[in-house]
């Protein structure tokens, strides 16, 4: 098959790779039929997820038909249409048990996150899910490829590491910085939260549009100023929570300096360098900073608002390519401002 290769910082090649096969009982082979590439893609190819090693097949998100099971799997079959988990889970550990498979212990790693970080992923033809029984997704017929995609990791992230860790409850004022892909997840499911006033923090425009159309209530330019911009939205007072969506310690510090005191900062970004953190400021502020690794839990509640009509989900995907076209559609990503991108969308 083919299958995008990582070989280290900076490199990666489409290239032919031997089929995956069952390993476990508990194994699905899928075969991807729409699947797309994550901001953490990029990052680990600039080598900011040292624990990605050479040659590993990347990506971990995907909508597939499955082709083959092992014995020990009894929710899927030959033929069904999936939606592929960014999050593999056993679902018997502690930690699955406890709800929080991000650290599914049934690995050497300890980690639910294995799809192209710690085994080979979904930038391929076809791609090995251990424990598929909970690791997949039935899709629903009325749900398109291009819904469904974006409930691997995008849309679970967005609502999971954002509105849930941030907290978000009726009447709130929240502020996202960075409104990418994941950014405007956070934007459309915040939404739902009664938040009072949503305010998108960008550096361009394009992004900073699709932020109203997503249901920020508010935009404004990041950089010089905006700080200032947010405080005239809020009474002075600041937002009750900001949720950071990129990944650079200017975005965080930019996030930190958003929120009211008692406020709540959510992390989303997937950060390869250390960031700065003003403890000796910012202690007397009573904040409450969150971080971490999506469990992908909600994809069935998120699943089902897609499939209401509640949560467009579609609209997060801008350009479409075959997968065979990869290297271009990873170089629009790449250059998302400039080629106006959200997600890309890749088609077998």
């Amino acid at each position: 098959m083919k299958a995008l290769v990582y070989h280290g910082p900076g490199r990666k090649s489409w290239e032919t790779v031997p089929d995956p096969k069952i390993v476990d009982g508990t194994d699905a082979i899928v075969r991807i039929d729409t699947t797309t590439i994550c901001g953490t893609d990029l990052h680990i190819l600039h080598g900011d997820v040292a624990t990605v090693d050479a040659g590993r097949i990347i990506g971990h998100e995907g909508v597939g038909t499955v082709v083959a099971v092992g014995k020990g799997v009894t929710n899927f079959k030959k033929g069904d249409r999936v939606i592929i988990s960014c999050i593999t889970k056993c679902g018997t550990c502690a930690f699955c048990q406890a709800g929080f498979p991000d650290h599914c212990q049934s690995n050497d790693a300890g980690i639910g996150w294995l799809l192209g970080h710690r085994i080979d992923g979904t930038l391929a033809e076809l791609v090995r899910i251990p424990h598929a029984d909970f690791s997949l997704h039935h899709v629903p017929e009325n749900v398109t490829d291009e819904q469904a995609v974006f409930l691997s990791d995008s849309l679970p992230t967005g609502y999971e590491v954002g509105v849930l860790a941030g907290a978000v409850k009726p009447g709130d004022v929240v502020a996202v910085v960075g409104t990418g892909a994941v950014g405007l997840a956070s934007i459309m499911t915040t939404s739902l939260y009664g938040a009072s006033r949503i305010i998108g923090i960008d550096t361009n425009a394009f992004r900073l549009r699709k932020a109203k159309e997503f249901g920020a209530t508010d935009t404004v330019v990041a950089g010089e100023g905006a700080r200032e911009k947010v405080l005239a939205l809020t009474d002075g007072l600041g937002a009750d929570v900001a949720i950071e969506a990129v990944g650079y310690p200017e975005t965080l510090q930019t996030a930190i300096s958003l929120v009211r005191p008692r406020g709540h900062v959510a992390n989303i970004g997937v950060h390869g360098v250390p960031v700065e953190f003003p403890m000796e400021a910012l202690w007397i502020q009573n904040l409450t900073i969150t971080m971490g690794l999506v469990d992908a839990t909600s994809t069935g509640t998120l699943l089902k608002m897609v499939a209401s009509g509640r949560i467009k989900s579609e609209k997060m995907g801008t350009h479409t390519f075959k997968l065979k076209e990869i290297d271009k559609a990873w170089d629009v990503f790449a250059n998302a401002a400039k080629e106006k991108a959200l997600k890309v969308v890749l088609k077998a």
